[in-house]
């Protein structure tokens, strides 16, 4: 989440911000360590799940974008599709 905010900052890295870049390998090594302890698809996608519901939900909070019940309950549909994946992972 760190990382996609950092990019609207940046205005898509065209002014530098040295977070970005620091979020960008953090997140990139703590997805490392997850595949370690759970299946590569239920890593990733929980881990692109956590940056997009967390993404748009800054989004909404920083950026003043749509929180209409549509959106919001798109959202929560990727949390239920997380919380389902990991489940069925048998992790």
């Amino acid at each position: 989440m760190a990382w996609a905010i950092g990019l609207e900052y940046s205005e898509g890295l065209s002014r530098p911000v040295p977070a970005t870049a620091v979020a960008m390998v953090v997140s990139l090594v703590l997805l490392a360590q997850a595949v370690k302890e759970l299946p590569i698809g239920t890593a990733y996608a929980v881990w692109t799940g956590i940056g997009a519901v967390g993404t748009a939900l800054l989004g909404i909070v920083l950026f003043d974008e749509s929180a209409s019940l549509a959106r919001l309950g798109f959202i929560s549909v990727i949390v239920f599709g997380i919380v389902g994946l990991h489940f069925v992972s048998g992790q």
